[in-house]
C-alpha cells in the first residue's frame, strides 16, 4: 500500500508528483529544491541549501520519519563549485549520521536552482 505524503510545511509539488512516498516502512521523498513553504525561492547557495534541508526534514517528519532515519540521499548541483559549501552546511544538518550518497552536477534544475536534494529513509 502506497501512503502520499502531503505538508503545508514544506513547498508543495510544482508538477504532477507527491512530497514524498511511503510503503513497506520506508519513505521515497521527491527532489526539494529551495522554495519556502509558501513557493518563493530563496536565493544564494547557502540558503537554498539551507532551505532544501529543512524542506526534507518537514516531509520525513510528516511522513513519520526524520533525518536521522535516512538511508541515502541524492543531491544534484547547478555547478559542482557548491560541493564543499553543501558538504558544510549538510553536515550540520545531519551531524554524526553519515548516509549513503551521491552528488552529481546537472545542467539546469526546476526555477534555475542551485541545488536539489532527495532521500530515501526508514519510518519510526
Amino acid at each position: 500500500m502506497l501512503e502520499i505524503t502531503a505538508t503545508k510545511k514544506a513547498p508543495q509539488a510544482i508538477g504532477p508528483y507527491s512530497q514524498a512516498i511511503s510503503t513497506n516502512g520506508m519513505v521515497y521523498t521527491s527532489g526539494q529544491i529551495g522554495l519556502t513553504p509558501s513557493g518563493e525561492l530563496v536565493q544564494g547557495i547557502e540558503a537554498q541549501t539551507r532551505q532544501v534541508l529543512e524542506n526534507l526534514s518537514e516531509v520525513l517528519k510528516a511522513s513519520n520519519s526524520s533525518l536521522k532515519q535516512v538511508i541515502k540521499t541524492t543531491i544534484f548541483l547547478s555547478d559542482m563549485e557548491y560541493f564543499g559549501i553543501v558538504n558544510e552546511i549538510y553536515a550540520e544538518f545531519f551531524g554524526d549520521h553519515k548516509p549513503a550518497r551521491s552528488t552529481v552536477a546537472v545542467k539546469t534544475l526546476p526555477k534555475d536552482a542551485l541545488v536539489e536534494i532527495e532521500c530515501i529513509a526508514l519510518q519510526n
